[in-house]
């Protein structure tokens, strides 16, 4: 079996692959602690530009994001109390809040889009590999507050504010408190594949079937 030896500096964590992946999907994680530094308008740019070249169902491209950084304080703290109570105590400290909102119809017929919420994964994928090459980290959320997000940014019917992202440089973990820290410093844990990929039926490992290593 093969193993990522060696990240950038952005990774204090490593991750544990089995077989060889690229080097920013093993770098990639999730800090709760950020520095208070801004984040440039051109890396922006580029992680949003990343997200808008996604692939989705009919390319309908079903979304769409708010931005906050800590320039605009009243605009920043609209977006942080669209997030749950939790996720706010460390959130705050981020340079760069997202809410990612989801229309749940197809433009052009108004049906239901099946796919919406996994496009808005794979747009929040593609953003997200692009700030890690940029040496930026983020951290998505669930934990929000849909309804006061539609009341403070007017979200029209049939769109949905569905998750959001802090954004920024990773922390020193020395800086976070004792619960953020061991959070940060604990090891990264993902389920093997013969858990999650299966063939001929339903729990059937692909690499007891000899289709994967």
């Amino acid at each position: 079996m093969s193993t990522i030896i060696s990240l950038s500096p952005l990774s204090a964590k490593k991750a544990s692959p089995e077989y060889p992946i690229q080097r920013l999907l093993a770098d990639r994680w999730s800090p709760y602690g950020f520095e208070e530094r801004q984040v440039p308008e051109a890396d922006l740019s580029s992680i949003f530009e990343a997200a808008r070249w996604a692939a989705s169902s009919y390319n309908e491209q079903p979304w769409s994001y708010f931005i906050a950084t800590r320039k605009t304080p009243a605009e920043f703290e609209r977006l942080l109390s669209c997030l749950v109570p939790a996720n706010q105590v460390w959130a705050k400290a981020a340079p760069v809040l997202v809410l990612g909102v989801v229309s749940l119809q197809f433009a052009k017929t108004h049906k239901e889009n099946r796919a919406a919420v996994h496009d808005l994964g794979l747009a929040s994928a593609n953003l997200v590999v692009e700030a890690t090459a940029r040496r930026l980290s983020v951290h998505q959320m669930i934990g929000i507050l849909p309804d006061r997000a539609r009341e403070l940014y007017l979200i029209p019917e049939h769109y949905e504010a569905w998750t959001a992202m802090a954004i920024g440089y990773k922390a020193d973990t020395d800086t976070l408190p004792d619960a953020l820290r061991e959070r940060d410093l604990a090891p990264r844990q993902r389920k093997p594949a013969s858990q999650f990929v299966f063939t001929g039926s339903w729990g059937q490992p692909a690499s007891a079937a000899g289709v994967l290593r």
